[in-house]
């Protein structure tokens, strides 16, 4: 059995990896994207081997399902010149590298002092002590909505704040367009809407 979780953690982790680095590397957005909703789908694996499936169904559910899916629609609905976008790559290098070194400088340190214990699988799908009897969902919502309800609700109030921050920056009104006016239709009166004409005798139309 440990095999078998060992080759599915490697076939996982491989496919991973290369999807992650071909979201990069490739030249089409479409094909990123595409590569990206593999690189998520893949991870949602690596997180069933851990036990924990609600995580899994989360990343499905909200990344490939809403984020990824929405993004290349709008990658293939929208007309973006990603010559003009890349136009300014060669001026941002040097503080991209420097950045990027410094993320390499970071991920060698943490893999350095990272050691592994003999029952880490064990802790890892072992639930929470007070809530040994549920499932590992069941456990999480628990202490979301009660623990950390009011980390949850402002983390929320964030989220919908920059919604909305976002909706406003964006809104852009254009002139000559009909809108709809709530009060204008409420108090429209006969008389603004009805024109009667006295037509005289064999003068109509």
């Amino acid at each position: 059995m440990q095999i078998v979780t060992a080759l599915f953690f490697y076939l996982f982790a491989s496919i991973t990896v290369a999807a992650g680095f071909m979201v990069i590397a490739s030249r089409n957005p479409v094909h990123s994207v595409l590569f990206l909703i593999l690189a998520f789908v893949n991870s949602a694996g690596l997180f069933i081997l851990l036990g924990a499936e609600f995580l899994a169904m989360i990343l499905i559910v909200v990344y490939v399902g809403a984020v990824a899916v929405l993004f290349l629609f709008v990658v293939m609905m929208l007309d973006v010149d990603f010559a003009e976008l890349r136009a300014g790559f060669l001026r941002y290098l040097p503080v991209g590298a420097l950045i990027g070194v410094i993320l390499l400088i970071e991920l060698v340190l943490v893999v350095g002092s990272w050691t592994i214990t003999a029952d880490v699988s064990a802790r890892a799908t072992a639930p929470v002590p007070p809530l040994a009897n549920v499932t590992n969902t069941e456990a999480l919502g628990r202490i979301l909505y009660t623990k950390y309800v009011y980390f949850f609700e402002a983390a929320g109030m964030i989220l919908l704040v920059a919604m909305i921050g976002a909706i406003v920056l964006t809104l852009h009104h254009k002139e000559g367009v009909k809108r709809q006016s709530i009060p204008r239709q409420v108090g429209r009166r006969r008389e603004d809407g009805v024109e009667i004409k006295q037509v005289e005798t064999g003068k109509g139309i």
